[in-house]
């Protein structure tokens, strides 16, 4: 590469589609603003992490009456479309996510409800075994289950985006496997960078990208080394998986959780599970660098420094995503 063949990046960052893996923020018009400065124009918002049917029926229905108080800021996507309509009338799209299939409950026909409502995203698992699976942080990963199959089935029919990125490693597998459509892992980073039990190994990589899915490259400090892991070392990391598993296939997912106090965080690990209190649990320290969503350009920055050409950081920051949604979004896949 010449000098010449080298990026301005603030240029870059303006007239890229930014597009975050996950965020989990108590979500409000500061945040919503944080994510316009920081040149962010598509996110997968968490709307479940523990919740059963009921309380994420009535929080889909906040986000419904959010999107009509922010509509000058923000809109709900159901499409990649959608997101490249938010660029370009300087708005935020919000895809709905979950971070379990908890609202599924024991029923694969709610995954076609909650498609109908604007829902594009679920992760199988969160921190422990579920009807679905195992997790990542299980001692032993008991696979993709006959409920988890239907499951992958119905999303892969539907169009909802299958995400892996709290999901046991043998699980993962199976869940590639077993789903005709493109998976994603929206927030989790490779083992070889960070050796942690929410990040994945090169193999669950390689199936992800091999059947056409996506690995969103984590900022959440306690996968990304801590708050000292530098800017360097982080896009040094992104261009080794880049050059791994192909461009097209790695993309940005930051994990941001803005506006929440300690409680929430015990909250997430907890769950309904265990008492709460038995683990102290407090937010883990951010690294100067990325503070949230208005740091977005240092991440530009970062990924030209680390010597990647324009078409492979327009790819990181949202193409990527894009792609993946256009495919994965039309539905009408059937094992």
């Amino acid at each position: 590469m010449t000098a010449h063949d080298i990026p301005e990046p603030a240029r870059l960052h303006t007239d890229a589609v930014v597009v975050d893996g996950l965020q989990i923020n108590n979500w409000s018009r500061e945040v919503f603003e944080e994510l316009r400065t920081g040149g962010v124009s598509g996110v997968n918002a968490t709307a479940a992490v523990w919740e059963g049917t009921d309380q994420t029926l009535r929080a889909v229905a906040e986000w419904y009456q959010m999107a009509q108080r922010h509509n000058d800021l923000m809109l709900l996507a159901e499409t990649a479309d959608d997101i490249r309509k938010a660029k370009e009338e300087g708005r935020v799209a919000v895809v709905l996510g979950f971070q379990n299939t908890s609202p599924f409950g024991d029923d694969y026909r709610l995954v076609e409800v909650f498609s109908r409502l604007g829902v594009r995203i679920a992760q199988l698992t969160y921190n422990i075994q579920n009807a679905v699976g195992g997790s990542c942080y299980e001692p032993e990963d008991s696979g993709l289950t006959r409920f988890g199959r239907n499951i992958v089935a119905e999303m892969n029919r539907v169009g909802m985006l299958i995400d892996l990125s709290h999901v046991g490693n043998r699980t993962s597998r199976d869940a590639v496997e077993a789903s005709v459509a493109p998976v994603a892992i929206t927030h989790s980073n490779p083992t070889w960078f960070v050796d942690n039990p929410r990040n994945k190994p090169a193999e669950v990589l390689r199936a992800v990208a091999e059947g056409g899915g996506v690995v969103g490259c984590c900022l959440y400090p306690l996968v990304l080394g801590g708050a000292g892991t530098g800017l360097d070392e982080f896009c040094a990391m992104v261009r080794r998986l880049v050059d791994e598993i192909g461009p097209e296939h790695v993309a940005l997912g930051s994990d941001c959780t803005r506006n929440w106090d300690d409680g929430y965080v015990e909250w997430l690990r907890s769950g309904h599970w265990r008492p709460r209190g038995e683990v102290p649990a407090s937010w883990p320290e951010w690294p100067h660098w990325f503070r949230g969503p208005e740091d977005f350009p240092r991440v530009t920055d970062g990924l030209v420094a680390a010597g990647l050409d324009e078409r492979t950081v327009r790819g990181v920051l949202g193409e990527n995503w894009l792609r993946l949604f256009d495919d994965v979004f039309l539905g009408g896949r059937a094992a």
